[in-house]
């Protein structure tokens, strides 16, 4: 009796183990190519590990201009491949320059396949953050640097600069306009350029008026600025200086809050700006100088991410591929006639019959041709 019972029990340990292993092989099958092992997504074939990251320029990834543009970019990027922030992409914020290198090492540390630095700032931090991580792929913004894993972005600022001179030049009642700069650095002369070709190519007697506030997230100076400059009789600034920028909207939203008839207006940059000039029904923001950072970033993520990373290469955007150009967001301020002025200019430069200046001895060559 009690071999028969320990034969039933045998059999059915037996039974049962079948029941175990067979469903498991079932699972296996069914799982196919699902499983995260496969390391495939579901829509572009590509490794679903892939993590991309950016460092910002002391700006801000709220500065409503440049690192606010590369990281909507990234962001785009995120969504369209199912990542999740904090996890597939993110990014470190840098509050001054002493902040780059361990916001580079960090992300390194968290293991992210693309790290991006956001502005000509970087350049130093991020060369020697790559030559440490070889392994390693990385993307500069707005400059050039010399290693094999690293993608350089770059854009033809001046381009886009020299269209919002012309519009200045046919806004202007005083011929008093002005710029604004962040820092006073190669990058930054490129817009600068630009814009004072494009309003002398409108009327070389227009004064233009050029201050740098030497930071890129000072808003209290470019307030300032931007206050002595109306002051002083200018009726159209154009900033290139990132959050100091959100000073010279402050200031001309306040004159036109105290005095509705005054005529006085921003060219935003990189980003449309229209929103940040927006005062009850009216709006200070001419136009804008917009610079595609955004489809920039996303395109290179995404080269990155399916196996084609532009390592050691020079990516440049400018008029031809719509890598800048020049916002119509305010319909009532910019007339058709000045539509069309900026489009007739726009087509002269594309075609190569006007070689638009990008720093300082080019400018003064151009104007002397005027």
């Amino acid at each position: 009796m009690l071999k028969t019972n320990r034969l039933l029990l045998l059999i059915a340990l037996l039974f049962t183990a079948g029941i175990v292993l067979s469903a498991c092989g079932g699972s296996s099958e069914e799982s196919g190519g699902e499983s995260s092992d496969s390391g495939e997504s579901q829509e572009g074939g590509e490794s679903s590990d892939f993590k991309v990251a950016m460092v910002t320029d002391v700006g801000g990834v709220d500065d409503k201009s440049f690192n606010q543009s590369a990281w909507e970019g990234l962001k785009a990027f995120g969504d369209e491949n199912g990542l999740e922030e904090g996890e597939g992409y993110d990014y470190a914020q840098s509050e001054s320059d002493a902040d780059f290198m361990p916001n580079l090492n960090g992300l390194v540390r968290a293991d992210y396949d693309l790290i991006f630095g956001i502005g000509f700032k970087l350049t130093d931090a991020l060369n020697t953050v790559a030559e440490q991580n070889p392994d390693k792929q990385f993307a500069l913004v707005d400059a050039v640097a010399e290693a094999d894993n690293i993608a350089n972005i770059t854009f033809k600022e001046h381009q886009g600069s020299f269209l919002v001179g012309v519009a200045a030049a046919m806004k202007t009642e005083s011929d008093k306009v002005g710029f604004v700069g962040g820092e006073n650095s190669e990058l930054i002369k490129k817009f600068e350029s630009g814009f004072r070709a494009g309003v002398a190519a409108v009327n070389p007697d227009i004064e233009v008026d050029v201050q740098y506030a030497e930071s890129f997230g000072a808003p209290d100076k470019g307030k300032v600025i931007a206050s002595n400059m109306y002051n002083s009789g200018v009726d159209v600034i154009y900033h290139s200086s990132g959050a100091t920028g959100n000073g010279v909207f402050a200031q001309a939203k306040d004159i036109k809050k105290n005095d509705p008839s005054k005529n006085v207006w921003v060219i935003g940059v990189d980003r449309d700006q229209h929103e940040e000039g927006a005062i009850g029904d009216d709006n200070v923001t001419l136009t804008s100088m917009v610079k595609r950072v955004d489809i920039a970033v996303q395109e290179v993520a995404g080269q990155a991410m399916n196996g084609d990373f532009p390592g050691g290469e020079i990516l440049e955007f400018g008029l031809e591929d719509d890598g800048v150009s020049v916002a119509k967001s305010n319909e009532e301020a910019m007339t058709e006639e000045m539509i069309g002025e900026i489009d007739n200019w726009k087509q002269k430069i594309i075609d190569g019959e006007v070689e638009v200046p990008s720093t300082e001895e080019d400018l003064e060559t151009y104007l002397e041709s005027l």
